[in-house]
């Protein structure tokens, strides 16, 4: 089984992203932007990466494609891409990168929505949520890229049963 750890818009809390590191330990993790930490900070270390708008180290990269267990993977923060207003923009540059899933922040709203062949996960925030009132990350799950599960978790490690997605790519 596969899995990763996606997180993103922490705005400076470090004790939270260190106890959710420790709680799965998870090799893979990917962090949408907008930690508001040096990019080599502890708490970071093992996390594909990518700038925020809040985000002024300017080594972190604005997105990054990575490939995870035969899956690609397109990583942006979301700001660049007007993600407030709509995925159109996020979508053409994911499929350029021929990645099937898009992992973004930004907006604050976490949920997952499979769209045609791509797969859109946005973690929601640890900090600040928006449209609801946990404070949320994402776990991805997969065996074959026919059988994706999307759970996402409260920042104390409770499964946000309404959020879960199923998808196959």
């Amino acid at each position: 089984m596969s899995k990763v750890l996606i997180m993103s818009d922490n705005h400076g809390l470090t004790d939270e992203v260190a106890v959710i590191k420790e709680r799965h330990q998870i090799k893979s993790m990917i962090h949408c932007g907008d930690s508001e930490l040096d990019l080599d900070a502890p708490e970071m270390d093992g996390f594909y990466k990518v700038a925020g708008n809040c985000d002024f180290d300017a080594r972190y990269p604005n997105d990054q494609t990575i490939e995870i267990d035969g899956l690609t993977f397109y990583m942006t923060h979301g700001h660049l891409h007007n993600v407030k207003m709509d995925l159109m923009g996020l979508s053409y540059r994911a499929k350029e990168e021929k990645a099937h899933v898009i992992c973004f922040g930004h907006t604050h709203i976490a949920g997952a929505e499979q769209v045609d062949k791509q797969l859109f996960i946005n973690p929601g925030s640890i900090r600040s949520p928006r449209n609801r009132t946990e404070k949320t990350y994402a776990i991805m799950e997969w065996e074959h890229p026919d059988s994706i599960t999307v759970t996402f978790y409260t920042v104390d490690g409770e499964i946000v049963e309404n959020l879960t997605c199923h998808a196959s790519l």
